[in-house]
């Protein structure tokens, strides 16, 4: 069996406006920018990677073509994204203006979390709580 080069799952997000959500993911939440695969505009974004510092990623692209598949409604996907300090993301999200969904909180089950929504409605969490 071969190994892979990453996550073995990749959350999938289409937008409206895929360039905007690709300089607020990087800029404000700190992703990586991995890939990005202009669409035949030029200015679509056909296919993107980004990939957390702290391990995993997410693909993301230009809300065109859906290849036959329902078009996804936008602000409707939920991420959690591991992180060992949601307060540092909390406070570069509010420093740019994001709309935080829900102020840094402890969980039952021992995790810190912090909610915040991207420019186009998605919820994400960065929390601390690594999975059993």
């Amino acid at each position: 069996m071969s190994e892979l080069n990453g996550p073995g799952v990749w959350p999938g997000l289409k937008y409206d406006d895929a360039e905007a959500a690709r300089v607020f993911l990087t800029e404000v939440f700190g992703f990586t920018e991995t890939m990005t695969v202009r669409g035949d505009d030029g200015v679509s974004i056909a296919h993107g990677e980004l990939r957390w510092p702290e391990g995993g990623g997410v693909m993301y692209g230009s809300m065109l073509d859906t290849k036959g598949l329902p078009k996804p409604q936008a602000g409707s996907q939920w991420l959690y994204v591991v992180t060992e300090d949601p307060d540092a993301v909390h406070k570069r999200a509010e420093a740019a203006g994001a709309k935080v969904l829900t102020e840094p909180y402890e969980t039952d089950y021992g995790s810190r979390n912090v909610t915040i929504a991207d420019p186009e409605g998605n919820s994400w969490t960065f929390g601390t709580y690594r999975g059993a």
